[in-house]
């Protein structure tokens, strides 16, 4: 594949990616539930692995929104991590993490967290590479898209703000 064709437009669909994992006893703390720590490394793969997808380069993580756990997440539920890029900037994407933890004894399904990462396409000696746009189709997809750069801003203005009072 040539440069031009790396750098055409994909769609959402191309990066989408679910990843099932189950909670076993290394996974929890005294309680019995998931770790956090575990969660985020978790959170993290997904959205790599839809970065991955999206830019076919190597992903960096360069960060994660706030994190919220709604609900707790127990020995021998299986996590499911859906995840997907929102949005391309040009060597930075908006990555999304809806977390569901199933619980196939009780026939449970519930929403466990979702999370924001930005991750920056880099080559095999780490400099920043450009990535090909992505394009929306769906309604939920269009509104992820321009949620996507509502959010941009704040992380910009918030980082701003971080240097200035340093």
């Amino acid at each position: 594949m040539n440069q031009d064709e790396l750098m055409m437009p994909r769609p959402v669909r191309d990066s989408q990616s679910e990843m099932n994992e189950i909670v076993l006893p290394n996974d929890v703390n005294p309680l019995n539930t998931l770790l956090g720590g575990r969660l985020m490394h978790w959170i993290d793969l997904a959205g790599a692995l839809a970065a991955h997808r999206h830019s076919r380069n190597y992903v960096v993580t360069a960060s994660i929104d706030h994190l919220d756990f709604w609900v707790p997440v127990h020995i021998g539920d299986v996590v499911i991590l859906r995840a997907s890029v929102n949005r391309v900037f040009h060597t930075s994407m908006e990555v999304g993490v809806t977390v569901w933890v199933e619980n196939y004894i009780q026939d449970e399904y519930k929403h466990v967290s979702s999370a924001y990462l930005t991750f920056v396409a880099v080559d095999a000696a780490g400099k920043r590479i450009p990535v090909p746009a992505v394009i929306p189709e769906t309604e939920d997809q269009r509104r992820r898209y321009d949620d996507a750069g509502r959010r941009r801003e704040i992380r910009r203005a918030e980082a701003d703000r971080r240097k200035n009072k340093i």
